[in-house]
């Protein structure tokens, strides 16, 4: 029996046909307006049958959108089978969505998460399209499987410490070429010394009768069992890290198709190093392609970081109005707790956004350069911290991604020395203003550094 939407008391309703749901790992329930149905509130079971079921009720009822939380992954199978039954899903951040104290009962959370949807309180979480959230489940698993990969690489070194073998001292990585060499020959009986550095890539530093006394040791039998285990799940690993690139290029190769090719070349890379943990095609290409930038030309910015970018955050930054709400949701923008004009506190809050932790990794890399970032980071940490600079330099390079691709801006790096000359102007400006306010000129005196 359909009922006419009726206003509820208090604040206006903005969403009439509004549902909200309280995820759990067994059952999710349901709460509707109450001027819907005779039982607004109902229970389903987490099956695949049950959230059709859950889909088809709200979708009788003439929802239109529901509200849920973010409990662990359990809101994911509801979120993708609502979504697909054309319901506007909103994922609600926990925090902004607390129940009323004193009264918590999963009847209570799902009344409460109904009615501060209906009254338009709730923001969406940010979560892309249906391409770049693939995209983005391979690019979390590769990323497992690389920590996954250098923890056996932790236990090759443990073996090879335990025989007294040197052989991360006289290479600069033990899974490169030569040391990957001498890890196999080791596991699979080699012992003479001559041969064993004889495998020495001809770009190794090392000397072939330094390798050879670093690998004067002792062989015992249990050492080189443990060395052989962990060679054997390393490899596993690189196989199945091998499984997800060719994945993430059938995906990106999708993204491409009907993307008409940049009418410019790709720009010279500006470093041509690859790392161990890079993707074994070329991104730099697919990556002009999808975006028409090549946003590798950023300082800080590399092709596998681009494509984590883009793998969070999708291609379309539209979702954030200004730079300055990108960097927020990064939680890379300073904190803004105020009360009676006094601010209690600046700091930036505490995440577990992967891309935050990226970023600021890049912009550790970036301090140590002769560029505008460098010198900017070196400023900001001679003077309030290396903490605050990281976090300030990881901002600057989240807008310079946003500004590239929200509106197409080039980058152009004025250099560390063009920095600190606009930097001193700028100090010498400002201090010019402050002392005209107190009736003062200031001359420059000639020959005075």
């Amino acid at each position: 029996m359909s009922k006419n939407v009726s206003t509820q008391s208090g604040l206006p309703v903005v969403h009439a046909r509004a549902a909200g749901i309280d995820i759990g790992s067994r059952f999710h329930v349901v709460a509707v307006a109450p001027n819907l149905t005779d039982e607004p509130v109902q229970t389903f079971q987490a099956f695949t049958a049950d959230l059709v079921r859950m889909a088809d009720w709200l979708v009788t009822l003439g929802i239109t959108t529901v509200a849920m939380e973010s409990t662990g992954v359990y809101w994911v199978p509801a979120f993708e089978v609502l979504e697909s039954r054309g319901l506007d899903v909103i994922l609600a951040n926990a925090r902004e969505a607390r129940a009323v104290p004193g009264r918590k009962s999963d009847v209570n959370d799902a009344q409460w998460l109904q009615r501060l949807h209906a009254c338009g309180l709730l923001r969406a979480s940010f979560r892309p399209g249906r391409d770049i959230a693939a995209l983005r489940v391979y690019l979390r698993l590769r990323e497992r499987l690389v920590d996954y990969a250098a923890a056996h690489i932790q236990h090759m070194q443990k073996a090879l410490t335990f025989m007294n073998l040197q052989l991360h001292h006289v290479v600069s990585d033990v899974t490169g070429v030569t040391g990957m060499k001498i890890i196999r020959a080791i596991v699979s009986g080699e012992r003479d010394l001559e041969v064993l550095a004889a495998m020495r890539d001809v770009r190794c530093r090392a000397s072939t009768e330094t390798i050879r006394s670093a690998l004067t040791g002792n062989y015992q039998p249990e050492h080189v069992f443990a060395l052989r285990q962990a060679l054997a799940l390393y490899d596993f690993y690189q196989s199945r890290i091998d499984e997800c690139d060719a994945q993430i290029e059938q995906v990106l190769v999708a993204l491409t198709a009907g993307k008409p090719n940049p009418a410019t070349p790709l720009p010279q890379p500006r470093h041509r190093t690859k790392q161990p943990s890079d993707l074994n095609f070329d991104l730099r290409p697919v990556l002009y392609q999808l975006t028409g930038l090549d946003l590798t030309q950023i300082h800080g910015i590399g092709p596998h970081l681009a494509l984590r970018l883009i793998g969070e955050c999708g291609t379309d930054l539209s979702k954030w109005p200004s730079a300055k709400h990108f960097a927020s949701w990064l939680t890379l923008a300073p904190g803004c707790k105020i009360s009676g004009g006094k601010v209690l506190s600046a700091r930036t809050r505490k995440t577990t956004n992967r891309l935050a932790a990226h970023l600021r990794l890049a912009a550790v890399t970036v301090g140590r350069t002769s560029t505008a970032l460098g010198a900017f980071y070196r400023r900001l940490a001679a003077r309030i911290g290396k903490a605050k600079a990281v976090t300030a330099t990881a901002r600057k390079i989240a807008i310079l991604f946003y500004n590239a691709m929200r509106f197409g801006r080039d980058y152009r790096d004025l250099g560390a020395d063009e920095y600190e000359r606009k930097y001193r102007e700028r100090v010498i400006k400002h201090l010019h203003r402050r002392a005209a306010e107190f009736g003062y000129t200031l001359q420059q005196v000639v020959g005075v550094s």
